[in-house]
């Protein structure tokens, strides 16, 4: 077996998966869901080339674009649906991560 170059991760699909992640938790805040959507929209377009990236040889992370590419189309579908008002949660009126805190530390207040 002739030894090749070494395997090396595909810059676009890693930059994928980061965006991926940090869209879904944008949307989820609820007030950040317009930035979420925008984050969302390119690291989908950064999972596509990275798919195309990995398809030649001896480049890796093409599990890494497809999820990036889930997550940020994820991210855009679940931020339209909470800019228009479709869901309970989240929603853009509040700020939910304040809110959850607040939940926490009544929860958590004979505890510690």
């Amino acid at each position: 077996m002739p030894a090749g170059p070494r395997p090396r991760a595909s810059l676009l699909a890693t930059l994928s998966l980061v965006l991926g992640v940090a869209s879904v938790l944008f949307v989820l805040t609820g007030t950040l869901a317009g930035y979420g959507i925008a984050v969302g929209a390119l690291g989908a377009l950064l999972g596509v080339g990275g798919i195309s990236a990995t398809s030649r040889r001896h480049v890796a992370g093409k599990s890494d674009a497809l999820l990036g590419l889930g997550l940020g189309l994820t991210a855009v579908v679940i931020g339209i649906l909470a800019m228009t008002g479709q869901f309970t949660w989240p929603t853009t009126d509040g700020d939910w991560v304040l809110r959850f805190r607040e939940w926490l530390d009544a929860q958590f207040v004979d505890r510690f």
